[in-house]
């Protein structure tokens, strides 16, 4: 068994690292990995009924009980719904969270998404890791540690859907047959009870859930199995270029799709 590994996985807002990586997570979480699920929003902003402190005090929580199911910690950066940007206060913001949580690897949202929060996210993360372990890069933060010791592996999630903005496939890099964990994720993703109220009202989506498996069968079906996710390795210089993923999970990869 692989050493174990401090796993970071960082998405926009509650629920979206669940959709779209809560089996890989769940897997990992199996092979004795430290798992720390970080949002960078509450979900302030996904409710009709609640003000915006109450919705995201109800969304902190769904989103623990959601990581408490595989053991994972759980944390909000605690930006706001819709003001998740790519500035210099936001970056060093984050590379004070990466020197406090130390990981080895970290997930996080695709580059193009459907929505601003996924996209900011996903480059505020990438430049962050890049900076954590530049001893001159100042996050004027006493309590997120010393820099890092290199910059840790970085891939990205899909993008919700498996598709850009106009539609058009994402391709990963390869997939991870989650079959043994589908019912974990499935759990997970149940917790975030007020999000499916909030779909129904915005999205006109009611079929939250079934959505999830639906998205989940057709990343299975693209590799193969019966349920997947899909991940790309960043692969910018000068970011770790070997397969951590891969390695760490095995069998369960499926580095050339059928």
């Amino acid at each position: 068994m692989a050493e174990p590994k401090r796993i970071l996985s960082i998405h926009a807002h509650p629920d979206d690292a669940e959709m779209l990586a809560g089996g890989t997570l769940a897997l990992l979480a199996q092979r004795g990995h430290s798992i720390t699920i970080v949002t960078m929003t509450p979900g302030d902003c996904g409710s009709t009924e609640l003000a915006p402190e109450e919705i995201a005090g109800v969304r902190r929580g769904e989103a623990r009980a959601a990581a408490k199911e595989i053991g994972a910690d759980y944390l909000c950066a605690e930006f706001r719904d819709l003001a998740v940007f790519n500035d210099d206060p936001s970056r060093r913001r984050v590379t004070a969270l990466l020197r406090r949580l130390r990981p080895d690897l970290v997930l996080t949202a695709s580059p193009v998404d459907y929505m601003c929060d996924h996209e900011a996210t996903s480059a505020l993360v990438r430049d962050a890791c890049f900076g954590a372990p530049a001893p001159n890069y100042s996050t004027g933060d006493n309590e997120s540690g010393p820099p890092l010791r290199e910059i840790p592996h970085l891939y990205f999630m899909d993008a919700v859907g498996g598709m850009d903005r106009d539609a058009r496939p994402i391709a990963a890099d390869f997939y991870v047959n989650i079959g043994s964990t589908f019912t974990t994720k499935w759990t997970m993703f149940g917790r975030h009870e007020s999000q499916r109220a909030w779909l129904r009202k915005h999205h006109g989506m009611d079929n939250y859930l079934e959505t999830m498996e639906e998205w989940t069968r057709e990343c299975g079906r693209r590799a193969g199995v019966e349920f997947a996710e899909g991940f790309r390795l960043y692969k910018g210089h000068p970011y770790p270029q070997t397969p951590l993923v891969e390695e760490l999970l095995g069998p369960e990869v499926v580095v050339r799709p059928r």
